[in-house]
């Protein structure tokens, strides 16, 4: 994780400082709070498992950066995005969505947060202008929202990199 996460810094260079950063399904919040040691001017956290938020809180305490700007919404991301987006939206999103999962195994039925994520409405608003949104996802996982002909809302790929089993993809609005 320290591999990709340097990766993901170092592609995103002087994009930081300064930065509003939105870290969906945050975890530990390691990438939210890597952009506000890397000069990000402000941080929201969105975490829907309670005891993980607490974690975000307390690492934001033990690293000393609760002392900045930051917000951590525990609740869903999807739920997150219907509700809270911002008007002039945040320059990077990190989303780290749980990779594929049975929901149904009987069924062979499969949830595809990554692209779920992509195809959501609110997701292009939620970024600003000139925001981009650091995805990651499943080396081999499907993504048809990045695909042309079934994609309804236009990304373009700037980056889409794999580490192991896992895929960064950077984007941003197609214009």
């Amino acid at each position: 994780m320290d591999r990709v996460r340097g990766a993901i810094f170092s592609s995103l260079g002087e994009r930081v400082p300064e930065a509003r950063v939105l870290d969906l399904f945050a975890g530990s919040g390691a990438l939210g709070i890597e952009a506000l040691s890397r000069g990000a001017a402000s941080a929201t956290f969105v975490e829907h498992l309670g005891p993980t938020a607490g974690l975000i809180r307390k690492n934001l305490q033990s690293t000393r950066l609760d002392r900045l700007p930051t917000t951590v919404q525990q609740m869903d991301a999807f739920r997150f995005l219907d509700l809270y987006v911002e008007e002039e939206g945040f320059d990077l999103i990190f989303a780290d969505p749980p990779y594929l999962k049975d929901t149904r195994p009987s069924a062979g039925d499969v949830t595809n947060l990554a692209d779920n994520l992509l195809s959501h409405p609110n997701m292009p608003k939620a970024l600003g202008v000139e925001g981009l949104l650091i995805l990651e996802c499943e080396r081999r996982q499907p993504l048809p929202s990045l695909t042309p002909s079934t994609s309804s809302i236009p990304w373009e790929i700037l980056s889409d990199r794999n580490y192991g089993e896992s895929r960064i993809l950077i984007l941003r609005r197609a214009s």
